[in-house]
């Protein structure tokens, strides 16, 4: 018996909260200035369209289990068809291998993966300042 895939909806935009919190997680990784310019790039980047297993192996993360709570409250989203936000990226460097960034959007990257890991997902790309 085939299991129907559901379309996963999106919003337009990543919501304002996203940009606050993606700024939470890169502090832990960088200086606050630099955090300000990456946040500010993300602000203004295009939408761009990226595959949920595409987005994973590039940052190196794990898939987290559908039992996850934050996992399962996007996977509860996705089945009730509500829409979910854009993801936040920070661009890796194959150079220096330096892995892309998920900075705000994790779990939800890992519903849309179970649900469908070939769904591209709207995100929004900065680099980090050099």
């Amino acid at each position: 018996m085939a299991t129907e895939i559901l379309p996963v909806t999106w919003k337009d935009q990543p919501d304002e909260h996203d940009y606050p919190a993606a700024a939470d997680y890169l502090e832990l990784l960088a200086e606050p200035d630099v955090v300000d310019a990456v946040v500010t790039d993300l602000r203004a980047a295009p939408i761009v369209h990226k595959k949920a297993k595409d987005i994973l192996r590039a940052a190196g993360l794990e898939l987290l289990a559908p039992e996850n709570p934050y996992v399962r409250r996007d996977l509860i989203k996705i089945n009730n068809r509500k829409s979910l936000s854009p993801i936040l990226l920070v661009r890796g460097d194959l150079r220096t291998e330096v892995p892309l960034v998920i900075a705000d959007g994790y779990h939800r990257v890992c519903a849309v993966h179970w649900a469908d890991e070939n769904i591209a997902i709207p995100a929004k790309i900065a680099a980090m300042p050099r």
